[in-house]
Formats: C-alpha cells, sequence, structure tokens
C-alpha cells in the first residue's frame, strides 16, 4: 500500500530513502546501548512466552483475566519486534538506512500495537470492575464470548483508526532532508522534515491521542475509581486488601504506560526537534512494557507464580 502511494506521489518524492541516525548528541557512544537494548528485547521474548506456556498449561489460569493477559503478552512481543531488530541493527552494524514505504509501514504497526496494548489494559480494567463490584454477574458478563468480541473490536479500532498516520506522512514532500534524528520511524520525526505543510499530520496524531488514548485512560480511571469505591464501603479490611491486591499489578503498569506517553507528547509539542530524552523514552516505552509486564503479573499474582514454578518443575510449598 505504502509503495502504491510513494508511485503515486514519485513527483513529490526527491528522497528514495530516511537515514535514522539513531540517539541525537551521542553518536559516537551509542553502540554501548545495543547490550541493555538487546537483554530487554530478549527479556521481553522470553518472560511473554513463558506466559503464554504457563496460561497454556495450567488449567486453572483458564479465566477471562488470564485470557487478556495472554493477548498482552502476544501484543508486547509484536510491539518490541516491530522496533528493536532495526535499532540493533543500526547500534551494532550501522545498519542506519530503511526505504520510504518500510518507515510508514513500520510507523503504522507501531501505532497499531501502541493503541492495541491501551485497549487490552481497558479490557483488564472492566475485567477487575465487574469481578470487584458485581461478583454475582461476573460468570455471566465476562465470558469466552466477550473476551472475544473485545479482542476483535480492540484489533479493528485500533488498525482502522491509524491508518491515516503513514497515509499523511507519505502524502508530505520530503525534499532534500532524510535523515532521522531517531532510532524508529515516529510519525512527528519523520514529518519534520517534509518541506512542506504538516499541520494536517500533527492534528490527526493528537486527536488519535485524545480520542483512543484519553478515552481509555477516561474510562480506566473511572473504573478504578468504582473499584475504590467498593472497596472502601465494605467491612472487612481483610476482604478489601485482597480485592486491592488483584489490581495493584494493573495499576503499576498502567501508571508506567500512560505517564511515559504524556511526557513524550509534552516534550514534542514544546520542542522543534528531538531531544535525547524525548527519542530514549520513546524506545524505552516501546520496549520496557513488554519485558515489565510478565515479570510484574507474575510477582504479584500467586496463581501465575504456582503455574511457573510448575513448568520450571520446582517444588516450592506454600506459595
Amino acid at each position: 500500500m505504502f509503495q502504491d502511494l510513494r508511485d503515486s506521489n514519485s513527483s513529490k518524492f526527491q528522497v528514495s530513502q530516511f537515514i535514522l541516525m539513531g540517539f541525537p548528541g551521542i553518536h559516537s557512544w551509542q553502540h554501548w546501548l545495543s547490550l541493555p537494548l538487546g537483554l530487554l528485547y530478549l527479556l521481553a521474548l522470553s518472560a511473554n512466552i513463558l506466559i503464554l506456556i504457563i496460561i497454556s498449561q495450567e488449567a486453572t489460569l483458564y479465566q477471562p483475566m488470564y485470557h487478556f493477559l495472554g493477548i498482552l503478552a502476544v501484543v508486547d512481543m509484536g510491539l518490541a519486534t516491530t522496533i528493536m531488530p532495526k535499532i540493533l541493527a543500526i547500534l551494532l552494524f550501522n545498519a542506519n538506512t530503511i526505504s520510504l514505504p518500510e518507515c510508514f509501514a513500520q510507523m503504522y504497526v507501531i501505532h497499531c500495537f501502541v493503541g492495541m496494548e491501551s485497549g487490552i489494559f481497558l479490557c483488564m480494567a472492566i475485567d477487575r470492575y465487574i469481578a470487584i463490584c458485581q461478583p454475582l454477574r461476573y460468570p455471566s458478563i465476562i465470558t469466552e464470548s466477550f473476551v472475544i468480541k473485545a479482542t476483535v473490536f480492540m484489533a479493528l479500532r485500533n488498525s482502522l483508526s491509524t491508518i491515516p498516520v503513514p497515509i499523511l506522512a507519505a502524502q508530505r514532500n520530503y525534499c532534500s532532508q532524510n535523515q532521522i534524528e531517531h532510532c524508529l520511524c515516529s510519525n512527528l520525526g519523520v514529518t519534520s522534515l517534509s518541506c512542506d505543510d504538516r499541520t494536517i499530520n500533527s492534528i490527526y496524531q493528537r486527536l488519535l491521542a485524545w480520542t483512543l488514548m484519553g478515552s481509555d485512560l477516561g474510562l480506566i480511571v473511572l473504573s478504578y475509581a468504582l473499584i475504590l469505591h467498593s472497596v472502601l464501603k465494605r467491612n472487612s479490611a481483610e476482604s478489601a486488601s485482597k480485592a486491592l491486591s488483584t489490581c495493584t499489578s494493573h495499576l503499576i503498569l498502567i501508571f508506567f504506560f500512560y505517564t511515559v506517553i504524556v511526557v513524550i507528547s509534552i516534550t514534542h509539542s514544546r520542542a522543534m526537534t528531538v531531544p535525547l530524552i524525548a527519542v530514549l523514552l520513546n524506545v524505552l516505552h516501546n520496549v520496557i512494557p513488554p519485558a515489565l509486564n510478565p515479570v510484574v503479573y507474575a510477582l504479584k499474582n500467586k496463581e501465575l507464580r504456582r503455574g511457573l514454578y510448575k513448568v520450571l518443575k520446582l517444588d516450592i510449598k506454600g506459595k
């Protein structure tokens, strides 16, 4: 699709490829970052694969909450794999060229996966709200059918709503500069090289962020506000503590995910060029959650820990 767009607008394109420069200001020693980033990527892949194995082999985890966790693991691996091989190639082998269609395709896939992760977080928040606030109705509301429909809806929502992002970027006129001070093809980083007006790109990027991420975050906050209100009304402190403990890991990951998005957005809006902090945060935001999500859930969730011990064949009592 992006190749056709490029061909149909060939008179506008005067560069045939972009050059991803990596981390701005530290080009001379950025190759040292390949070690921690590579380890994070390996952790993301291995930990999420392990989560999928645990969920598939442990009968007690055949529940909607863990189905969503399994979908999150797949999304996390997809997000990390979309960017990390290219970043490692840049850092280790200076393979920093990328064709325009490849760049626009990467831009699209990143937006899809980030939106999908946000959507799955929302589904998990709704799952916890029903489980804690309306436990008697939980089996009839949160069913396998609900999980499938919610996942399909989120996939369609994100795949369709993000199509204009690469299309609008492909329609810009890249007449001279082709060096991107970034490790990946971010929308604002790429379109900043265009020689014509990119207002529509910025507007749609913000519209997408507010309508998708903003609505997801708003509903997540509402769900947990209702959960907190319900828990505080309980007479039993033990019951309240148990209810909140099931949400702790989810809240930790949500806090990190959305905080970094807000920081990146503020940094982009206040600077004409992409600074090192913004680029570093952007990269880490796409690789730390995939590595962190399964670790936090495994540490905070007793059922997952038991499944992990079984898979690793560890005979640990009382865990």
